[in-house]
């Protein structure tokens, strides 16, 4: 594993090239790729299948193994608000079979009338299985209480349970 980290500032949106599995950019992109195009077969390839698999984040708090995941990416999906995700200010470790991102991601929801801009610290763990790198473990926390309970909000609206 190297020592030098370097902060990388290009953001990660999901449009990049997707042309070599091995590389790590690959399923990053894959994961915002998925999320923006609300794609859960998708999604679904870019996560682990473990019961290893483990998201904390402010939608679902903790979730463990897919198919508890699975739950907090339909309800995003299902919100009737349209939204945006990116990746940036980042740092990438990688080690033989495993790799992480530490960084903030940028958000935006929006509906008829109102825009919600969302600042999120974010890490995320993939491992090397089968030739293909797969998400294990995703941490993402918004500082903010206010931003936080309108994102709660918007995504939890009518008919759109995250328990």
């Amino acid at each position: 594993m190297s020592n030098t980290i370097t902060r990388i500032q290009e953001p990660v949106t999901g449009r990049e090239p997707m042309a070599d599995p091995a590389q790590p950019l690959f399923a990053l992109s894959q994961f915002y790729r998925a999320l923006n195009g609300r794609d859960l077969t998708l999604m679904e390839r870019n996560w682990e299948s473990s019961p290893e698999a483990a998201m904390d984040n402010p939608l679902g708090g903790i979730r463990r193994g897919w198919a508890e995941i699975r739950r907090t990416y339909e309800a995003l999906f299902d919100a009737p608000w349209s939204y945006s995700f990116e990746f940036w200010d980042y740092t990438l470790h990688r080690g033989a079979d495993v790799f992480w991102v530490v960084g903030r991601e940028r958000g935006r929801l929006s509906n008829e009338t109102e825009t919600l801009d969302l600042a999120i610290r974010t890490t995320r763990l993939f491992r090397l299985s089968g030739g293909s790198w797969r998400q294990a473990h995703h941490h993402g926390s918004i500082e903010e209480p206010r931003l936080l309970a309108r994102y709660l909000t918007a995504v939890r609206g009518v008919g759109n349970e995250l328990a």
